[in-house]
């Protein structure tokens, strides 16, 4: 069914779900009027907005949030990805307290960002230097900007779908406030579509950019052959090959390059690796990232007040060293990819067209049962579907994205994973009637 398309008994319960929602939630509708009054829309970060007016959070602890108005949630979003290590672990929490005893704004360089930039290194083999940014948005801009100048070129080849930031977003094709590069909007898990443009363009492309799996745009995995065509059409062209693993640098203990054993020129980093804290890296081959070497007569400049700020540091390499070892990072994955299968055959049982796509512990869910390798394949599903699907588990105490999206920290364990499906079986059970049925 399109999203155009009248569907009385789902507008019905959609109208119904939105009412009961507000009438269980007052203190957070009286705190997102008074937002409104100082921001527009009450919100200062959109992703976060969902009519009639989003929760408030009051605390959250291991992977348990509670909301303004007294109600406990199951946290599946997991701070879209950024919050791995759940709410407060206790050992970041004491990383963050050692630090704060010798300050905060030292003005200058200090030993943390040396050890964190090692303990991503040896994780990920590719970033053979690196720099620290404030997050995923400005890893990803910085990249783009030494690729441009390491080539001398400023072409930059994307996908439809993609989102590497809230200035770079390619969804529905584009966004206005973008940064002004000159993108050429490829179609995702088409190698023939980037090849196309690439050669077209091959004198005068910088880079290519792209997540191995779009992870905004609905966690559909790249093709393992369509992102190993990528490598060798930046060879032949003289490109770089960036690879923005801000969301997928969490599938496996070296990211998803690791397991697919493609090797890109420059990586992007994000979310989780601060610890909770603001944090984003870029780094890769040392002949690029040297350009921003200060002891160079012609080095680049990259500044940042918040860069190597103490506590993301102390933070970040807490984590890494302490708790998200290997071994912890596959099992969530495992866990991961238990769900996302239970989830679906729940679905299939159930005979409705719904489905979760992704890899590992990210994943997404689509009111459709058709095959998905690419934003266009979910043209027609109907966005009230899922909105449905968000506002009934709400009521029953899960937490995930409006858009579907489930993002599983370390605390969610085998436990949670079984009351997320009960929960997921209760709505299905009790909206059949109004969710869209499976294809015969």
């Amino acid at each position: 069914m399109n999203d155009q398309t009248s569907h009385p008994t789902l507008e019905r319960a959609l109208a119904a779900s939105l009412a009961r929602y507000t009438e269980r939630n007052p203190e957070s509708a009286r705190l997102h009027a008074a937002a409104s009054e100082v921001m527009p829309g009450g919100n200062t970060r959109t992703v976060l907005f969902y009519p009639p007016f989003p929760l408030y959070m009051v605390r959250g602890e291991g992977c348990r949030l509670w909301d303004a108005d007294g109600h406990a949630y199951l946290d599946a979003l997991g701070e879209y990805t950024a919050g791995l290590y759940g709410h407060s672990h206790p050992v970041i929490r004491r990383a963050l307290e050692e630090v704060l005893k010798g300050g905060m704004n030292l003005s200058s360089h200090t030993a943390g960002e040396a050890a964190l930039a090692r303990e991503l290194r040896r994780r990920f083999p590719v970033l053979e230097l690196l720099r620290f940014t404030n997050s995923g948005t400005e890893a990803n801009l910085l990249a783009l900007s030494v690729a441009c100048a390491h080539t001398a070129r400023r072409k930059i080849l994307v996908f439809d779908g993609a989102y590497h930031g809230g200035v770079l977003t390619f969804g529905g094709g584009g966004s206005p406030v973008n940064v002004p590069h000159d993108f050429l909007v490829a179609q995702y898990n088409d190698l023939a579509s980037a090849r196309a443009l690439a050669t077209a363009h091959a004198g005068e492309l910088a880079a290519i950019l792209v997540e191995p799996m779009l992870g905004s745009g609905g966690c559909i995995p790249g093709d393992p052959a369509f992102l190993a065509g990528l490598r060798a059409l930046a060879d032949e062209t003289g490109a770089l090959l960036i690879f923005d693993e801000v969301m997928t640098s969490r599938l496996s203990p070296g990211g998803r390059q690791a397991l697919l054993g493609i090797k890109p020129d420059l990586t992007t980093l994000g979310k989780y690796f601060g610890g909770g804290v603001s944090f984003g890296a870029f780094g890769g081959r040392a002949d690029v990232m040297e350009r921003f070497d200060p002891r160079r007569p012609d080095a680049l400049a990259h500044a940042g007040t918040f860069n190597n700020n103490v506590l993301t540091m102390a933070a970040g390499l807490a984590g890494l060293e302490q708790v998200l070892t290997p071994a912890a990072l596959t099992a969530l994955n495992e866990r991961g990819e238990q769900l996302r299968a239970a989830a679906n055959e729940l679905f299939a049982r159930r005979g409705v067209a719904l489905q979760f796509s992704g890899i590992g512990s990210l994943m997404n869910l689509h009111a459709t049962d058709r095959p998905i390798s690419r934003p266009a394949d979910l043209v027609g599903a109907d966005a009230r579907v899922k909105e449905l699907v968000f506002h009934e588990l709400l009521a029953r105490g899960v937490y995930m994205a409006r858009r579907g999206f489930v993002a599983l920290s370390l605390p969610f364990g085998e436990a949670e994973i079984a009351e997320f499906l009960a929960t997921l079986e209760a709505v299905v059970g009790e909206w059949k009637g109004v969710l869209p049925e499976r294809s015969a």
